[in-house]
């Protein structure tokens, strides 16, 4: 495509470095829980300001061995449903029961009166959610809440790389925070992810479960019902090139952001920019957008196929409670949820991109809409 939704970025340089990395570590014989793990491990530390980290295959497991750790078997675990299917199903498989949340429209995450309403003796966690890169600006409120009841809140800081608000990093609010490296995010590790945390007992449960719910990597003394959630040596190489140029890849991110914020001016209310909390850094790891009387559909179609633009996946298109997987779960409505997954865009943005990309990305928008709303007019 002319402008993709999304693209991996790895330059050449950082290609011949894994590729040289991963020789050596393939004559070692070292694969899995070796050096490259724990430098990553390190170098995530810094980033997110905690003491531990602790690399596994999958930001979906780093969110199951978190609440595993916290021990919520049995408990309710308060869920936004604007959130990707893994953040439930992390609960159901660690033995929780999903007790769903709404979510407000400046942040997209977890709504504070809803968390109120929702918080009661059987809640075990919180989790919170960081859509798009944005930690809401009620996050002191949610984790101030949660501490006055003496539930953990938990960070699913799956798209929140970097982030920060008032110099604090996304994965240092909550007990803990678990963090992906699916392709598709700011960094990557081919397939990945990381628990952060201070809490010295949810360190030392993580590296029991991530390693078949052994007591050290050397017995075969089972403790846990663990499973293999270990990262391998060549991804965690692949994830130290990448997190090398985090900064360099938010600053690009950010310079695309700046190009869609002065251009969606001309659009008015029809496509009104989500704006992060002032003292935040966001790392854009989506830009966000609300629509109002544009069909997101017909949009997305006619950008794709008159223009070769790709608009990058809605976050998200439909909310967890009405997901089929989760039938039954509940039968409340949550109308702010419902209603920001319905009509929002996601524009493209990459490390990859130029500000060209993005004006020529605004260009088509502003085109596709006029023959969006043309084609409705003649209805």
């Amino acid at each position: 495509m002319k402008v993709p939704p999304a693209a991996v970025h790895v330059p050449e340089e950082d290609r011949a470095w894994i590729l040289a990395r991963i020789d050596e570590c393939l004559q070692s014989g070292r694969l899995t829980l070796g050096s490259n793990g724990a430098a990553l491990e390190e170098a995530f530390v810094g980033v997110c300001q905690v003491r531990y980290a602790i690399a596994v295959n999958s930001g979906t497991s780093a969110l199951e061995i978190i609440l595993r750790a916290i021990g919520v078997e049995g408990r309710e675990v308060v869920v936004p449903t604007n959130t990707f299917y893994a953040t439930g199903g992390a609960v159901l498989h660690a033995g929780g029961h999903i007790r769903f949340a709404d979510c407000e429209p400046q942040s997209f995450a977890l709504d504070v009166d809803s968390l109120r309403a929702v918080l009661g003796p059987k809640t075990g966690a919180v989790i919170v959610v960081h859509i798009g890169g944005i930690i809401t600006p009620r996050i002191h409120d949610i984790r101030a809440i949660c501490d006055a009841a003496g539930v953990p809140l938990v960070e699913d800081a799956a798209h929140a790389h970097g982030c920060l608000l008032d110099g604090k990093a996304a994965g240092s609010f909550g007990r803990a925070a678990a963090f992906s490296f699916y392709p598709t995010k700011v960094i990557t590790s081919g397939e990945g992810g990381m628990i952060v945390t201070d809490d010295d007992a949810v360190y030392q449960e993580a590296l029991i479960y991530r390693d078949q719910g052994k007591e050290g990597f050397t017995t075969n003394f089972h403790v846990r019902p663990g499973y293999n959630w270990r990262m391998s040596e060549p991804h965690a190489i692949i994830g130290l090139a990448q997190l090398r140029r985090l900064d360099e890849f938010i600053e690009r991110r950010a310079e695309i952001a700046a190009v869609y914020d002065a251009g969606l001016v001309r659009l008015g209310p029809r496509v009104a920019p989500v704006r992060p909390p002032a003292g935040s850094r966001c790392n854009y790891y989506k830009y966000i957008a609300r629509l109002s009387g544009i069909d997101r559909a017909t949009l997305k179609k006619v950008l794709r196929e008159e223009f070769d633009v790709g608009l990058s996946g809605e976050v998200y298109e439909i909310p967890c409670h009405l997901q089929p997987v989760f039938a039954g779960v509940t039968s409340d409505a949550f109308p702010k949820a419902e209603d920001l997954c319905a009509r929002h865009i996601c524009l493209p943005v990459s490390a990859k991109m130029t500000a060209a990309d993005a004006r020529y990305v605004l260009e088509a928008l502003e085109a596709s809409i006029s023959r969006v709303e043309a084609a409705a007019a003649t209805r």
